[in-house]
């Protein structure tokens, strides 16, 4: 409960002392006036010794009293009451979740009208969605059993089958340029259409790329692990091969450096599972998508994607879709459903259906 950072400011009743946290400690995101550093880090460490021997004693006591009013504000009693109310919050919330989990019942309903259906639209993500998130983005090459399912599905008549990814276009094109589906790379910076070759959005730039990858890189040194993919239009730091803690610690610094930056040249920041992603703004599967709603009328649209930027398809669609979020997390999609395998079962299901 990293106690003995609060006992020791407690018992500095003169007022003379400081403290000097690691950024690894629970309590140093409540003692703000400490000195936060990073243990692993020499130098910093050092420095913030020095600062401390140095500091004036009007400073050291002002940082002491406003911790000491936190602590004894923020007590054992009220830290109880929190914890409790957090967990009596998050049984709400798994009532919520379970309430839209895909059940038989509604999994028959969707079969349903999709067979009852004739012009049916239906997209797809692939990282997360169609198989399992993987330590290194090249080895999600999709197996025999994505590519026989996307070509049955495809191939169907009446069906227009769209994957929409973050993957870059050449990558897309390898994985499934043989199969008669349309594509949307970059979440939504490229979109192609069956048949058609690939065309951007609308003009972006990607002259920004060069300044954020020096702090990404600068973030990949200090988080071992870590590792930069390149796009055309977006950069994104991956961090699921490093240590969780750290990981997180890190990806928390990066958001927020990033934030400040971002809006001199119009970017955004995607936090995904795992990854921080910096794209232009204005740029989502929700905005790519509208080049197939507008197509023709559909009678049946499913949709099911696993991350943040998915979510931006869903808000996209009509209310009569039909849209799946994968994981039992919030969502703007009306079911949820566990794993990419129970993706995979329900496809089988609906070519199944056809027979």
């Amino acid at each position: 409960m990293n106690l003995v950072s609060k006992e020791y400011i407690a018992s500095k009743t003169d007022g003379d002392g400081v403290l000097i946290l690691s950024e690894g400690a629970g309590a140093s995101s409540e003692l703000v006036e400490a000195l936060v550093v990073n243990p692993n880090n020499r130098e910093e460490v050092v420095n913030a010794i020095k600062m401390a021997l140095e500091m004036p004693e009007n400073e050291k006591a002002k940082r002491i009293r406003s911790m000491q009013l936190r602590i004894k504000r923020y007590n054992v009693f009220r830290w109880a009451d929190d914890f409790l109310e957090s967990l009596s919050e998050i049984k709400k919330e798994q009532r919520k979740l379970k309430a839209k989990i895909l059940t038989k019942d509604a999994k028959e309903a969707l079969i349903s009208d999709y067979i009852k259906s004739r012009n049916r639209l239906i997209l797809l993500d692939y990282d997360g969605t169609l198989t399992p998130l993987v330590e290194r983005s090249d080895l999600a090459k999709p197996d025999n059993e994505v590519t026989e399912l996307l070509r049955k599905l495809s191939e169907t008549p009446g069906n227009e089958v769209v994957i929409v990814s973050g993957r870059d276009r050449k990558t897309l094109d390898e994985w499934f340029g043989n199969l008669d589906l349309g594509l949307i790379a970059e979440h939504g910076a490229w979109i192609k259409e069956k048949g058609s070759s690939w065309k951007i959005i609308e003009h972006i730039k990607s002259d920004w790329k060069k300044e954020i990858k020096r702090i990404l890189e600068l973030y990949v040194d200090r988080t071992p692990g870590s590792f930069i993919e390149e796009k055309e239009y977006s950069i994104a730091w991956h961090y699921r091969k490093a240590s969780i803690e750290l990981g997180e610690i890190r990806a928390k610094e990066l958001k927020e450096i990033l934030m400040n930056l971002v809006a001199t040249y119009n970017l955004e920041v995607i936090e995904g599972d795992k990854v921080i992603e910096v794209r232009n703004a204005g740029i989502s599967k929700g905005r790519a998508i509208l080049n197939w709603l507008g197509k023709k009328k559909w009678d049946f649209i499913l949709a099911i994607g696993d991350d943040w930027t998915d979510e931006e398809m869903f808000a996209s669609l009509p209310k009569s879709a039909y849209t799946i979020r994968v994981g039992i997390v919030p969502s703007r999609a009306k079911f949820n459903i566990s794993s990419p395998y129970d993706v995979r079962r329900l496809l089988k299901d609906l070519i199944e259906a056809l027979r």
